[in-house]
């Protein structure tokens, strides 16, 4: 019997061992094991580099927290030649805080797998310059290429919070002169520049650009192109960086000088966004590290005082007197001239005290003398304009008082001041001046 209960015993003993262990064999299969992107990266000989620099950056931390991400992860052998460019030995000889931004560049906020990436520009997690993150060009194909020349070589690593893709090579963040060099849009316009030594210009990494960058078609439907491209160049740049949602009608000013004054670009936000009247905005906000291009549909050619009423919708009657009184070529002359140009509005007063309808009510004779007593010869800006009788090209001096602002015989306001054209400048006023006797 004591036997018996022996061998009980012991069985009981070993069953429960094996419980005990087939518990602690459970308990230890249920610990999921990490699969976060940097557990991806941790994991694969080909990535010792970049996992080198996600520690240095202490952006490993980031990559295994909550989230969704998108690496595209540079090899082994993609940082041994981004050394050698560099002229470094590797990453000892970069610090975190050049690091960082080229890191964060190869980074989405978002998971983006293959299939689902599409041709076009997408926003990194590396800051640009006004709080806008620098744009990545992905080009979708037979493959997947970003930038134009950085290969996908393989795709759709997948992780716990997100997704790698691999490269084969760096992705530097670009000013606006490289994405225009790698977009493939902007050959014309790339050719362009450096013809005329203005893509150092546009790299400087401590500059502030707007682009409107004309496409290879806008070139094209262009035709012949002047012989002096500079003020052409430099009338699609603005110095400092404006996005799309910062833009608001009105005048900026421009790269390109008449007088050493900037020259002036009419912004319309009525119905998306149109430069000098007819111009298109068609893709905005491609964010380089030195500033911001906006995609435009035609070449902008530096306006005269004659174009810079055209392109504004409130000189509309202004410019149809022009027309009439056959003025329109001679404003569009050499110059300097210097416009007070009245408003629509300052017309239709006009029109009311005259008892006439409008434009086509006055012949060319009796427009004639009263568009030219809104000109003066010379480039005068504001800051130039002193009290006192000025002599117009009717032959009629007006009399110009400065003050708290401006006005001109006595009643008319200057209510926009200093548009600059390229070959004189337009002030907005009020009211249509009439010479004496007229």
């Amino acid at each position: 019997m004591k036997t018996k209960m022996r061998f009980l015993l012991i069985g009981a003993l070993l069953a429960s061992g094996v419980v005990l262990s087939s518990c602690e064999k459970d308990s230890s299969n249920d610990t999921p094991k990490s699969n976060t992107i940097t557990d991806v990266v941790l994991a694969n000989p080909d990535f010792t580099t970049l996992k080198a620099a996600l520690v240095k950056t202490g952006l490993d931390q980031t990559l295994m927290g909550s989230g969704e991400f998108t690496v595209f992860a540079p090899t082994n052998e993609a940082f041994a030649a981004l050394f050698t460019q560099l002229g470094v030995s590797g990453i000892s000889d970069l610090s975190s805080e050049t690091l960082t931004p080229i890191l964060l560049y190869h980074v989405l906020g978002t998971k983006a797998v293959s299939t689902s990436l599409q041709t076009g520009y997408v926003s990194t997690m590396s800051m640009g310059k006004g709080g806008k993150y620098v744009s990545l060009k992905v080009t979708v194909a037979n493959d997947v290429k970003l930038n134009g020349n950085v290969n996908v070589t393989q795709a759709d690593i997948m992780a716990s919070n997100g997704v790698v893709h691999v490269i084969d090579k760096v992705l530097l963040p670009p000013t606006v002169a490289d994405i225009a060099s790698f977009d493939g849009s902007f050959t014309t316009l790339v050719s362009a520049l450096a013809a005329n030594d203005l893509v150092g210009t546009l790299s400087n990494p401590e500059g502030t650009f707007t682009v409107f960058a004309p496409t290879d078609a806008a070139f094209s439907a262009f035709g012949t192109l002047p012989n002096d491209l500079m003020p052409v160049l430099l009338y699609h740049v603005l110095g400092q960086i404006v996005y799309s949602d910062q833009i608001s009608t009105g005048y900026v000013g421009t790269l390109s000088t008449y007088m050493d004054n900037p020259i002036s670009l009419y912004i319309d936000k009525t119905s998306g966004v149109k430069l000098n009247g007819d111009v298109n905005v068609t893709a905005a906000d491609i964010v380089g590290t030195n500033g911001v291009i906006h995609v435009i549909d035609k070449v902008l050619v530096p306006p005269t005082v004659v174009d810079l009423a055209i392109a504004n919708p409130n000189l509309s009657t202004l410019v149809d007197a022009v027309v009439k009184a056959q003025l329109a070529e001679t404003l569009s002359g050499a110059g300097p001239f210097t416009v007070f140009a009245p408003t629509n509005a300052a017309f239709s007063s006009l029109f009311s005290s005259l008892q006439v309808s409008g434009i086509a009510d006055l012949t060319a004779q009796q427009l004639s003398p009263i568009l030219l007593y809104h000109v003066v010869s010379g480039n005068v800006l504001s800051t130039a304009l002193t009290t006192g009788s000025v002599q117009t090209l009717e032959g009629s001096p007006i009399q110009v008082a400065v003050g708290s602002g401006v006005s001109i015989n006595g009643t008319t306001n200057v209510v926009l001041a200093d548009i600059q054209g390229s070959n004189g400048v337009v002030h907005v006023i009020d009211q249509v001046l009439l010479p004496p006797n007229k």
